[in-house]
């Protein structure tokens, strides 16, 4: 793996939140590459409830400042990064006042959804992709985790279709249990078709559910990792009938050879 670029887009990361099954292979995945030789950077929401003194996250000027046109609206984005302590890792935060100010990650402090969600998953999205395009740093592979991160395989296909830097990019999605109740927004489709993405491409998601957002993501990715080790039925069995590699849940002590052995043989 050494000298491969690998760009980790994820919903979650510590230790900027608290631990879960997103939130740690989102860390343990790029650690990995990383003690190989390979080239990686991870991206994630800047979430209001992120202690930016305590990380020491710093907003990067020359990669802020341009605006990003989500449902006939611009969005001005924002980037910051920080460094793991120890790791040598540096991770991009995308930004928005509008979007991820509140000092919370997906729901209020009653349980709700907030009605946004489709919106900051589609901002989040495009501010990944531009602001790679501004490194110009181009990942061999994106390993994507969470459901906040699962419109970049869409997109990557759909809106930055004709976007050169990324044409021999693939792309490999974790599909993990940790999801919501319910559904996002209902107009969440009209969103996506005013990027010109629409049609039959994107019916899994008639009704944002989870299990509909994953399927859309598995249908757009080039290869799947299974991130729980009790997945539901209903997706363990999409991911084996959309005939892509994948990866099944292995173990935290085995995980290493056999992702990367993956990757190599399967993936790139």
């Amino acid at each position: 793996m050494k000298d491969k670029r690998i760009l980790y887009v994820s919903s979650e990361v510590v230790p900027y939140l608290a631990e879960n099954e997103v939130s740690i292979q989102s860390y343990e995945f790029p650690k990995m590459i990383n003690d190989l030789g390979g080239q990686i950077r991870i991206f994630m929401p800047r979430y209001g409830n992120i202690n930016e003194r305590r990380h020491q996250l710093h907003e990067v000027i020359r990669l802020s400042g341009m605006n990003l046109v989500v449902n006939d609206m611009d969005m001005p984005l924002i980037i910051k990064v920080a460094s793991i302590p120890k790791e040598r890792i540096q991770v991009y935060f995308i930004d928005n006042d509008e979007y991820f100010k509140r000092k919370a990650t997906f729901t209020d402090e009653d349980g709700n959804l907030f009605p946004d969600n489709d919106e900051r998953a589609i901002f989040f999205a495009k501010g990944v992709v531009e602001t790679v395009k501004k490194l110009n740093w181009v990942p061999d592979v994106i390993h994507v985790h969470g459901w906040m991160a699962a419109l970049l395989p869409v997109y990557l296909k759909h809106f930055y279709n004709d976007e050169g830097i990324f044409a021999d990019t693939k792309i490999v999605t974790s599909v993990y249990n940790l999801g919501f109740e319910g559904s996002l927004d209902g107009k969440m489709k009209e969103k996506l078709a005013f990027d010109s993405i629409e049609g039959d491409s994107i019916s899994k998601i008639d009704e944002p559910t989870f299990e509909g957002l994953m399927k859309l993501t598995i249908d757009h990715s080039d290869a799947i990792v299974v991130g729980s080790e009790d997945l539901n039925p209903t997706l363990t069995k999409y991911i084996e009938s959309s005939e892509k590699p994948f990866l099944p849940f292995a173990s935290v002590e085995s995980i290493q050879e056999l992702y990367t052995n993956f990757i190599k043989e399967e993936v790139l």
